[in-house]
C-alpha cells in the first residue's frame, strides 16, 4: 500500500464455514494427524468438497498406523466442529471418497537429507512476508477487521447468546478503509454475507450484525448505513458446499495480507513444513515482523526464493518501503540470514514446525494471530527477534 498518502483500500476475509475454507481444515486435520504420530511426516493433502460430497488427494509418508478409515473419520469430525448437519451437507452424512497415496520416491530423493547434502526445498518457489504497524498485531487493518468480524460472528454463531440463535457456518466479509497520509482512519464501507435459517428476518440478521460490527471496529470507525451491505442478493439460506465446491488452497490472499502486499502464489494448507510454500511463508512474516516491532521501520516488505533439493535460499530482499529509521537495506538482508537458518530444516527448527499445530491456522489467517502460551503455536507471530535486530544496528 501506498505511504503517506490518502487513498481506499479493501480486504475480504471468509468463515471457517466458507467452502473452500471447509477444504482447508480438513487438509490441515489430516496433516496434524500425521505430524502427531511422526514429526518427520510427508504430507500434502487436497481437499474437494460439495453437495454432500469430501474428496481427499494427495501424497503421504508416514506411519501405516493411520489407515485411511481413521482420516475419513477425522474428515467428518472436522465439519462435525464447524457446524455442517444441513440436508446439503452433514457431518453424519457425506460420502467420503479417500484418494490420498504414498509420497513420490523422486520428490522424496530431491528433498530428503542423506550424507552428502542437506534436507532440501520441498519445491521452487518465491515466498513474501510482511509487516505494517498500523495495527497492534502488525497487520494490515483491512484485512485485521475483516477478519475480525467474521471470527466474532462465529462466536456469536456457537454461543448461547440468543443474538446468535439462526445463523449458520458460512459467511464472508469485505471491509474498506479510509486511509489519510498513509494510516487508517475509518471505514468507507462494510459487506457481509452470513448464511442464515430460512425464518430470520433479513431487518433482524441486519440489525444484530451492525451492533457486531461496530462494536468490533475502533469507535467511530463505522461506515455510512447506505453503505453497510447485508447478504446484498437476498436470503442466504442454501452455503457452504452444497451452495458452492470448496477446495483446499483457493484462499491465498485470504490467508496472507488481503492484498496489501506480494504473494508467491504457493497455497498453506495440507503441507507439512518441508514445503517452504508454507513454512518459508511463515519465516517471511516472521522476520518482517520482527523488523517492524524493532521500531527499525513502520513497513517491511520481505522476499526469499528457493529451488527444489537446494537447502540454502537463492535469494533474500527487503523493501522497507522508505519508512526504515536510516536503515541500509542490504546489511538488514545480511543480518537475517545471520540471526535465522533459513534452510528448510532451520526453519522448520527455529520456529518449531514439526507439531500438530496447523487445523487453527486455516480460518481467520496464518498471520496477525496471538500465539497460545501453552499449545505454543503461531510461533512465526512471536518478536523474540527485537533485541538481536536493534543490537545489530546500534539502538
Amino acid at each position: 500500500m501506498r505511504n503517506n498518502s490518502d487513498f481506499l483500500f479493501a480486504s475480504e476475509s471468509v468463515s471457517e464455514g466458507h467452502p473452500d475454507k471447509v477444504a482447508d481444515r480438513i487438509s490441515d486435520t489430516i496433516l496434524d494427524t500425521y505430524l502427531a504420530a511422526d514429526p518427520e511426516a510427508r504430507v500434502a493433502c487436497e481437499t474437494l468438497v460439495t453437495t454432500n460430497q469430501v474428496i481427499l488427494a494427495g501424497e503421504l509418508r508416514g506411519p501405516k498406523s493411520i489407515t485411511k478409515e481413521m482420516l475419513n473419520e477425522k474428515a467428518r469430525e472436522t465439519i462435525r466442529e464447524i457446524g455442517y448437519d444441513q440436508d446439503g451437507f452433514s457431518w453424519k452424512t457425506a460420502n467420503i471418497l479417500n484418494l490420498l497415496h504414498a509420497q513420490s520416491p523422486h520428490i522424496a530423493v530431491g528433498v530428503d537429507s542423506n550424507e552428502s547434502k542437506d534436507e532440501g526445498a520441498g519445491d521452487q518457489g518465491i515466498m513474501f512476508g510482511f509487516a505494517t504497524s498500523e495495527t497492534e498485531t502488525l497487520m494490515p487493518a483491512p484485512i485485521y477487521y475483516a477478519h475480525k468480524i467474521l471470527k466474532n460472528l462465529n462466536d456469536l454463531r456457537k454461543s448461547s447468546d440468543h443474538k446468535g440463535k439462526g445463523f449458520l457456518p458460512d459467511a464472508k466479509s469485505q471491509v474498506t478503509l479510509r486511509y489519510v497520509h498513509g494510516k487508517p482512519v475509518g471505514a468507507t464501507s462494510v459487506v457481509l454475507s452470513t448464511q442464515h435459517e430460512e425464518s430470520m428476518p433479513q431487518e433482524n440478521i441486519r440489525d444484530v450484525l451492525k451492533e457486531l460490527i461496530t462494536n468490533t471496529l475502533p469507535e467511530g470507525w463505522m461506515c455510512p448505513d447506505k453503505e453497510f451491505y447485508v447478504n446484498p442478493t437476498g436470503i442466504f439460506v442454501i452455503g457452504g458446499p452444497d451452495g458452492d465446491c470448496g477446495l483446499t488452497g483457493r484462499k491465498i490472499i485470504v490467508d496472507t495480507y488481503g492484498g496489501a502486499a506480494p504473494h508467491g502464489g504457493g497455497a498453506f494448507s495440507g503441507k507439512d513444513p518441508t514445503k517452504v510454500d508454507r513454512s518459508a511463508a511463515y519465516a517471511c512474516r516472521y522476520l518482517a515482523k520482527n523488523i517492524v516491532a524493532s521500531g527499525l521501520a513502520d513497513l517491511c516488505t520481505l522476499q526469499i526464493s528457493y529451488a527444489i533439493g537446494i537447502s540454502h535460499p537463492l535469494s533474500v530482499y527487503v523493501d522497507l518501503h522508505g519508512t526504515g529509521k536510516d536503515i541500509d537495506e542490504t546489511k538488514l538482508e545480511k543480518v537475517l540470514r545471520e540471526l535465522m537458518d533459513l534452510s528448510p530444516r532451520g526453519i522448520r527448527k527455529h520456529l518449531r514446525l514439526n507439531r500438530p499445530i496447523y487445523k487453527q491456522t486455516s480460518a481467520y489467517g496464518h498471520f496477525g494471530r496471538h500465539p497460545d502460551p501453552v499449545k505454543d503455536d503461531f510461533t512465526w507471530e512471536k518478536t523474540d527477534l527485537v533485541d538481536a535486530l536493534q543490537n545489530a544496528f546500534n539502538r
